[in-house]
């Protein structure tokens, strides 16, 4: 009979402590380690902010091919298109304090994507796509994109590198000569 007693006793008591505490779970970001970047030099698509950062990580949504009074560039022309997508990009990239080397991850939307577009678009924005430890990409040929005579939208994820180095790695550094 005891033992009986003890166990629903124990279940509330284990229950009690592997409960999450209240006000624990958070449904969204961390508002103190997230910043929305809207560069002032830069036209948006409405409805979206440029990138949104959170603690180290850099979301950038689909930069395209408007210059700073939203007018289109290059109409039907992928390569200058590109070039303007991947410099808003990296304006974008910069502001929020990080670099094209710290991509990890490029979505490239392309309307009616060829095979050849991925050619024109790496020989317009090499500072993305280097010989040696490219980011993470996917090309994805789309029918339309939301503005009318868009070719061209990219959004990349981005992680910035730690300012300061683990304990190891500056004991290494401190102790060179």
């Amino acid at each position: 009979m005891r033992i009986a007693l003890l166990t629903p006793a124990a279940i509330i008591v284990f229950a009690a402590c592997v409960a999450p505490t209240p006000g624990a779970l958070r449904s969204g970001p961390d508002p103190v380690n997230t910043r929305y970047i809207n560069p002032g030099t830069l036209a948006a698509l409405p409805g979206f902010t440029h990138a949104v950062k959170v603690g180290s990580i850099v979301y950038v949504s689909g930069e395209v091919a408007l210059d700073s009074t939203g007018q289109l560039v290059g109409p039907s022309d992928l390569r200058a298109q590109a070039a303007q997508a991947f410099a808003n990009l990296a304006t974008v990239l910069r502001v929020a304090g990080v670099t094209p080397a710290e991509v990890a991850k490029l979505t490239i939307y392309v309307v009616n994507a060829k095979p050849a577009d991925l050619d024109v678009i790496r020989a317009a924005a090499p500072d993305f796509f280097p010989q040696r430890n490219s980011p993470a990409g996917t090309v994805v040929g789309v029918q339309s994109l939301p503005r009318e005579g868009l070719l061209i939208a990219v959004d990349a994820t981005a992680v910035a590198r730690a300012m300061i180095l683990p304990r190891e790695e500056r004991d290494r550094y401190r102790d060179r000569p």
